[in-house]
């Protein structure tokens, strides 16, 4: 058990969570701060991790039909201004150019927050007819939104992410394409790959998008209790397709209007990762997620060691699993060791002349610090099986986690008291708009709304609608 590692010097999560955060960004090489206040520099080993993650959403993306492209950095003002509702969400964020080229610009330019107003004036150019849609598009990208509190991976100036735009004939065929990214990319990603139970439903009309008619949401609750929104697919109606004349010649030959949804996460998903699953040894990583999923040790420079090492690498290699040699003997073995297990890296094997002997190598298991002997020969068949069980054990621990943290309420103060400590539940109708701003002074909001087993409601007015409340980031 954990008393069985090596252990990392971290302050512990009980003593101060955040700056435990901050010493694992540190300690595990995934990123530093930029030379601009609010801006990041993702290190190596934070980007493997950033990567892994872009192209598990980007190929589900696709599968859902969308097709990538790339849009300018730099927005006119007078677009975003196109959409009132929406620049008025983002106007204290926004990052304006004046000046270029050394003279002042007839037209201010906004560093992109967002794409929505430019998607909208570009989809309204490429489509005609109903023959044009659906239009499924999403770009890779960063975007810049001003922070006054800043925290890598979490709120940055500068940060990394997707974001999907979509234009279709109905708001029906709108709604439902905009779950079917929230269901099938975003909550399966967080499920399947992160093994972070997300609960999904619908935000407030306080808490939804600029812009937006309904906002979906994917909330995750991280080791200290507290929530983090991972991802969120909006409805916008046909808000942008009136703002920018967005229409469609339909099969009648009648010109309408489209509806159009956006969709997005980030590198945020990055720190869901290291406050969802790290302890006070550093980070833990899942396994379908890492890009090192078992790392091998030799114990010193012996070249019959080091022979075994390469070959039970090449060997896992070849059963495609993602296997590193740390074959820096010239370190002691206690600190490398620990850098891995800083890393989170699934599972760690030693090899040592004592080990060899024996036929049999210790494989470490970094989320519960057991240590399995296996014979050598059996490694590569063995540990795509081992793998699956850390990745599961990780997805049932953080459900169990939530599930003890979580509390049903009937009234605004039982749930300001639970939110405290983790999630809160209590009856949307109880709770309601008042409750809602009441919870809100408390630094409470409301996460989402769902059913009472946990889906996307249709309708927010049901008996059987709860509102999930508690503190977040």
């Amino acid at each position: 058990m954990a008393g069985a590692r090596l252990g990392a010097v971290l302050t512990p999560r009980a003593v101060d969570f955040p700056r435990w955060y901050q010493e694992v960004l540190e300690k595990a090489q995934l990123a530093d701060h930029g030379p601009v206040r609010g801006t990041m520099v993702v290190r190596p080993y934070g980007y493997a991790l950033w990567e892994r993650m872009q192209a598990e959403v980007d190929s589900r993306i696709k599968r859902a039909g969308a097709e990538n492209v790339y849009l300018p950095l730099f927005i006119p003002e007078g677009h975003l201004r196109r959409e009132a509702e929406h620049v008025e969400g983002f106007d204290p964020e926004l990052a304006v150019v004046t000046h270029a080229g050394g003279k002042p610009l007839t037209e201010p330019i906004v560093v992109r927050p967002t794409s929505e107003t430019l998607f909208g004036e570009l989809m309204a150019r490429w489509i005609q007819s109903h023959r044009d849609l659906p239009l499924l598009l999403n770009q890779w990208a960063n975007v810049v939104r001003w922070e006054l509190r800043p925290r890598i991976f979490l709120r940055t100036s500068e940060f990394l992410w997707q974001e999907g735009h979509t234009a279709h004939a109905t708001a029906e065929e709108a709604a439902r394409y905009a779950r079917t990214i929230h269901l099938d990319v975003y909550r399966d990603f967080l499920r399947s790959v992160l093994a972070l139970p997300v609960l999904v439903g619908v935000k407030t009309a306080r808490e939804r998008f600029a812009g937006a008619v309904d906002t979906l949401t994917c909330e995750a609750m991280m080791g200290d209790g507290k929530a983090l929104q991972c991802a969120t697919s909006h409805e916008l109606g046909q808000n942008f397709a009136r703002a920018f004349d967005m229409t469609f010649t339909d099969a009648g030959g009648v010109h309408r209007h489209c509806w159009t949804t956006s969709w997005g996460c980030s590198t945020r998903m990055v720190g869901a990762l290291i406050m969802g699953h790290g302890d006070d040894d550093g980070l833990v990583v899942p396994p379908r997620l890492a890009p090192v999923q078992v790392v091998v040790l030799p114990v010193r420079a012996d070249d019959a060691v080091l022979g075994t090492a390469r070959e039970l690498v090449e060997a896992m290699g070849r059963a495609g699993i993602r296997a590193r040699l740390d074959d820096s003997t010239e370190r002691g073995f206690g600190r490398r060791a620990t850098d891995w297990e800083l890393k989170g890296v699934p599972l760690r094997i030693d090899v040592g002349p004592r080990d060899l002997g024996s036929g049999e190598l210790p494989v470490a298991r970094r989320d519960t610090g057991e240590r399995l002997r296996v014979p050598v020969a059996e490694l590569p068949r063995r540990l795509p099986a081992l793998l699956e069980d850390v990745q599961a054990g990780l997805l049932a621990g953080a459900e169990a986690a939530r599930a003890g943290r979580t509390v049903d309420t009937r009234s605004v103060d039982e749930a300001r008291e639970a939110a405290r400590t983790g999630f809160a539940r209590i009856p949307w109708r109880v709770l309601g708009e008042d409750g809602e701003r009441a919870l809100a002074g408390d630094a409470i909001s409301v996460r989402c709304l769902q059913t009472a087993d946990g889906r996307i409601p249709d309708d927010v007015s049901g008996d059987d609608v709860l509102a999930v409340v508690g503190r977040s980031y």
